[in-house]
Order: C-alpha cells, then sequence, then structure tokens
C-alpha cells in the first residue's frame, strides 16, 4: 500500500511538475498512505477487541447456564498461543488471563464462570484507560498536524503578493533544496510526535 502511493505520486509529480515534485508526492504520498493504513488498522483491532470481550462475557454467561466449556478454551492449550486477529493493544493479554482462568478452574475447582467475569472487568477497564490516554495524546497530535500544515499556508501567501513560491521550489536548486528538506523535517516531526503521542498498550 505504501510502495503503490509512492509510486502514484512519484508519477503524478513527474509528469505535472518534473523529479522534485515527484519525489515531494511521492514522499507525501506515503505518509499519507501510512495514516489511513493505521487507523484502518486500530478501527479493527478495537473491533476484534471488543467482539472478543462479548463472547467471554456470553461465555461466562452460558456456564452459570450450566453449559460445558468450549473447546477453544481448553486447559490444555498454551496460554500466549497466537490466533488470527492478535494485537499489542490486549488481545494476547486477554487470551492469556482466560486460558489461565480456565486451568485456574481445571485444578483447583474454583467456579470458571466468575473467573470469566472478571477476566473481562478487567479486559474492559483495560480499554477505558487506553481509550482515555488516547484522548489525552489527541491534542499533541492535532497540534503536530497543523504544525506540518502551515507550510501550506506560506505558498498561499506567497502568491496572494503576486510571487510564485511553487516555481521557485520546483524548479531552483535553491528552492527544491528548501523543499526536500522541508519535507524531510515534517516526515520526522510527524513520526516522533506519533512516537511520544502512542498509548502504552502494557498488553503482549
Amino acid at each position: 500500500m505504501l510502495l503503490l502511493a509512492g509510486l502514484v505520486g512519484a508519477g503524478t509529480g513527474g509528469l505535472a511538475a518534473g523529479p522534485v515534485a515527484a519525489v515531494l508526492l511521492a514522499g507525501y504520498g506515503m505518509l499519507g498512505a501510512r495514516a489511513v493504513h493505521r487507523r484502518r488498522l486500530a478501527g479493527q483491532v478495537g473491533r476484534d477487541r471488543r467482539r472478543d470481550l462479548d463472547r467471554l462475557g456470553a461465555l461466562a454467561a452460558d456456564l452459570r447456564a450450566g453449559l460445558p466449556v468450549p473447546g477453544d478454551v481448553a486447559p490444555n492449550q498454551e496460554p500466549g498461543a497466537a490466533r488470527p486477529g492478535d494485537d499489542p493493544a490486549g488481545t494476547n493479554r486477554l487470551a492469556r488471563l482466560t486460558r489461565s482462568a480456565v486451568r485456574l478452574a481445571d485444578r483447583t475447582g474454583a467456579p470458571l464462570a466468575e473467573l470469566l467475569e472478571r477476566v473481562e472487568a478487567d479486559g474492559r477497564a483495560f480499554d477505558r484507560g487506553l481509550a482515555g490516554a488516547a484522548a489525552q495524546a489527541a491534542g499533541a497530535n492535532a497540534t503536530a498536524l497543523l504544525l506540518a500544515a502551515l507550510p501550506l499556508g506560506g505558498i498561499a501567501l506567497g502568491y496572494g503578493i503576486g510571487v510564485d513560491p511553487l516555481a521557485v521550489l520546483l524548479h531552483t536548486p535553491v528552492g527544491a533544496g528548501c523543499a526536500l528538506a522541508a519535507m524531510g523535517l515534517q516526515a520526522g516531526g510527524l513520526l516522533w510526535a506519533e512516537r511520544l503521542g502512542t498509548v502504552p498498550t502494557g498488553g503482549g
């Protein structure tokens, strides 16, 4: 996905305004595609996580109704076994706690339904903590995006006073150097701000 976005941006920029525009559009295209991919992945992870918690609550209710333990949470399974859809935001932790509860109930006779309800409550509290941390980081991420977009305002201001800043940036050696350096600094700043704003998962 990133490579395709880079190739499309490079081709479009090269045809429209030359090699400097090709490099710039390729770089910005890859940054945009990466952001879209991360947002979609985060949404999918959240949906999978909520589905797993709902299933855990349903399993506890089934056990209270007297149904047997399903085979996919049998005590002989490894607690950290990988599954499709595993993610670093707590799914591995949830699976590990669930299987540990099953083994504990199998070995000691503790009520499994109650243990699973506690695991579900812990998982939902964990998610609320992640949501709160993400909300706190949203302001810093928005500020980083705003700062990254400020050069567009400078270009618009240049056109407003009657000059052609894109001609200078794309077709002169000094302008090209400034444009490429700006893109590198913007990309580095956005990635650094993203790293600083990453919510610690505590899972895994």
